[in-house]
């Protein structure tokens, strides 16, 4: 139970930054039930868009504001913690140098022109789809399964794909986790899927965007390490913000036979 129990808190201090002041043990069990956490702590996190998104909704602020401060809390709320993933792995596709070349760039604190362009370009694509989704009054449980199903993107990443080096905080998780993690990450989504079966739909999607994800790292680094998790998260949620909008403006809203 204190396993459990500090997992969650792990992943809370890990993954946010909501103020949790407490010690976590960093240990095997702890570590397992902070993965398996995961889309929890992403639930949370959407919840808490949703909440500002029904607050704004309510106080008459126009779309595109209210699109742009659902985006700022998304970021604050999180520290932007996978965004230095999303940076460092454009810099190394970016630079076109070889694979150790590429590992090295991606070690380097700074960020390049690629990085900017990539975290400019992800800002932007999030909050015009998130203008979109609230133009098209899209439920807002959809906000709330996004950054939940993106963190399962990375933890299925993280269990399903190897390590390109023996070292590093992926790594560290990796010796602790098995596959059957990745089913029980699912587990605290499953009532919301009983309950919105459209969420099936959404699923599928990011099973498809980790197989992809999974086959393009392998061939180009031969492996990961934690900024690609973090990619893949931050990936995640933007692929399931365009199939939402997709969904919306094409199976809901346009007129039957276009």
């Amino acid at each position: 139970m204190n396993n459990i129990m500090y997992g969650g808190l792990l992943a809370l201090q890990f993954l946010t930054r909501l103020p949790i002041p407490v010690a976590c043990p960093w240990t095997p069990g702890t570590r397992r039930w902070a993965i398996r956490a995961y889309p929890l702590v992403g639930l949370l996190v959407g919840g808490l868009l949703a909440l500002a998104a029904l607050l704004l909704g309510q106080l008459h602020t126009p779309i595109p504001i209210t699109a742009l401060l659902l985006l700022s809390v998304w970021v604050a709320l999180t520290g932007g913690l996978h965004l230095d993933g999303v940076m460092d792995l454009a810099d190394a596709l970016g630079s076109n140098q070889p694979l150790e070349r590429r590992w090295e760039i991606m070690k380097d604190p700074q960020i390049g022109s690629f990085g900017m362009l990539a975290l400019l370009f992800l800002l932007a694509w999030k909050g015009v789809l998130l203008w979109a989704l609230l133009q098209y009054h899209a439920p807002l449980w959809w906000l709330v399964i996004v950054p939940a199903l993106g963190r399962w993107a990375g933890v299925a990443l993280l269990i399903l794909t190897p390590c390109a080096q023996p070292r590093g905080l992926a790594w560290s998780w990796q010796q602790s986790l098995s596959r059957h993690d990745v089913g029980l990450a699912l587990v605290p989504l499953l009532p919301l899927a009983l309950a919105w079966p459209t969420m099936v739909l959404w699923l599928v999607a990011v099973v498809c965007w980790v197989a992809l994800a999974r086959a393009a790292l392998l061939r180009l680094f031969n492996g990961i390490n934690g900024d690609m998790v973090g990619a893949t998260i931050e990936g995640g949620e933007l692929w399931l913000l365009v199939f939402m909008w997709s969904w919306w403006q094409y199976a809901t809203v346009s007129p039957p036979g276009i």
